[in-house]
């Protein structure tokens, strides 16, 4: 017995072992400031931006998606199935233990090979209880690495989730926002159909009173009809937009309500950060790492498997063919056993298993590291793109206004008779186009600050995963 305890405390001492790599943060190369840095900025990567817009029908959708959007309940219950499966592989550390009681009554043949003697009862009673238990000692490590994997696994299930929500809520923005911009080149286009209708009727009174050629009235009318192709276009593009934007927020395909147009919607500010932070903030690069974490672990289980597997096994219980002996001590049965089993020959399965999680691992490390550089151009790309459209922006409403006073002089020139419809036809089609491109370069910008926001992401991830009414 003495021995058995001995035993018993060598294999718990042991088990202190674990093989394999502990987990150590692969270097990254980090800028020191961003290549496109903003001098007016502020720190709110921690608030809800979309606030900022001063939209509340926005600050509803935002909700609505949150609360109803498919994939972000698929990846609760994604998490949920992560959790469990985190549970399953940490129960494996304590004793499994059991019972088990049956009663039956069994005849024996009295002419077989070997016959019964009278003093045998026969049927028989047989009743019996016992409850039994196994523990696998974790000597290696193998348990306590795969428990660190299902952990980290866990871990990016939760940061998948918040990545989903990050997209979520920039997708949804972004969505609206191009909606309003969709109205707003709607709204210029149906504008500048009923401008057309009414030149075309008056040409067409014209031309019947022979004041213009058959050429101005059909370049009146191609005008005309121009704006009506557009109209189309838009109204089919404003349809598909509402669709789309319905299924973000969890709903069937249908209207989509509107708030604030896109020239009443608040400019957010520019966020501030530095590149370091982003390390900390993205829920991609923390998925990134905690995936590196699992497969690193991985690496300490499939070593483990070159070591012996100890079991401790024991049972425990009562046996007889009378119930009402069942319970007493001459009744009782135990027995007990360690056991180990150690590979001898496996065709070179654990040498190649090994090998298999440590390019895994080599695999992850990039993985990380070039999520962490997809990181940084995406906040680059976003920065330099709001810097670039304001600037744009500007030009175009420039552009707009010249635009106009071009059309209206060249009307004027062409009922004085100084010049010919060519005239005024250019320069009609000249602001039709300058308006929806700057009602386009609006919706741009806005996209740039949304892009922005999600490509620094921070605390904001978190409130809008409050917001998810998910446990």
């Amino acid at each position: 017995m003495r021995k058995t305890v001995t035993l018993i405390l060598l294999v718990l001492v042991l088990g202190g072992c674990v093989v394999g790599p502990d987990y150590k943060r692969p270097p990254v190369e980090t800028p020191e400031k961003w290549r496109f840095a903003e001098a007016q900025t502020k720190d709110l990567v921690d608030t809800a931006w979309w606030e900022q817009f001063h939209d509340p029908v926005l600050d509803g959708l935002i909700a609505t998606a949150l609360l109803k959007n498919k994939d972000v309940r698929i990846a609760t219950a994604r998490l949920e199935e992560y959790r469990g499966r985190y549970g399953l592989v940490r129960a494996a550390f304590f004793p499994q233990a059991g019972a088990a009681a049956s009663a039956g009554r069994q005849r024996s043949t009295e002419i077989g090979v070997i016959p019964l003697t009278a003093a045998v009862d026969n049927p028989v009673d047989l009743y019996h209880t016992s409850m039994f238990a196994s523990w696998e000692i974790d000597v290696w490590g193998k348990l306590r690495r795969g428990s660190e994997a299902a952990r980290a696994d866990l871990l990016s299930s939760e940061e998948s989730r918040r990545a989903v929500i990050l997209s979520l809520v920039a997708s949804v923005a972004s969505a609206y926002v191009n909606l309003r911009s969709l109205d707003r080149q709607l709204e210029i286009a149906n504008e500048t159909a009923r401008a057309r209708a009414e030149s075309f009727r008056i040409f067409s009174l014209r031309y019947q009173e022979g004041f213009v050629s058959e050429l101005e009235l059909s370049q009146a009318k191609s005008l005309y009809e121009s704006a009506l192709a557009t109209v189309r276009i838009y109204a089919k593009s404003i349809a598909l937009q509402e669709n789309g934007m319905s299924i973000l927020l969890g709903l069937n395909p249908g209207v989509v309500e509107r708030g604030k147009t896109i020239s009443q919607l608040g400019l957010p500010a520019v966020p501030a950060g530095l590149p370091s932070d982003l390390l900390v903030r993205r829920p991609d690069i923390r998925q990134a790492e905690q995936d590196l974490v699992s497969a690193n672990a991985q690496i300490g289980v499939a070593r483990a498997r070159y070591f012996p597997s100890i079991t401790l096994t024991g049972i425990f219980g009562w046996e007889s063919t009378s119930l009402s002996q069942l319970f007493t001590g001459p009744a009782r049965n135990w027995s007990w056993a360690a056991s180990a089993t150690q590979p001898l020959f496996t065709g070179g399965s654990i040498t190649e298993q090994v090998k298999i999680s440590e390019a895994v691992r080599d695999e992850a490390i990039l993985q990380y590291q070039k999520v962490i550089q997809n990181a940084f151009r995406d906040v680059e790309d976003s920065l330099a793109n709001q810097r670039q459209i304001r600037e744009q922006l500007a030009a175009q409403a420039r552009q707009v206004e010249s635009l106009r006073t071009y059309a209206r002089v060249a009307r004027l020139r062409y009922d004085n008779g100084y010049t010919s419809y060519i005239e005024v036809l250019d320069a009609e089609r000249s602001l039709f186009d300058a308006d929806l491109a700057y009602s386009q370069s609006q919706g741009d910008l806005f996209q740039a600050y949304i892009n922005l926001y999600k490509a620094m992401a921070g605390g904001w991830v978190i409130t809008a995963e409050k917001m998810t009414n998910a446990p």
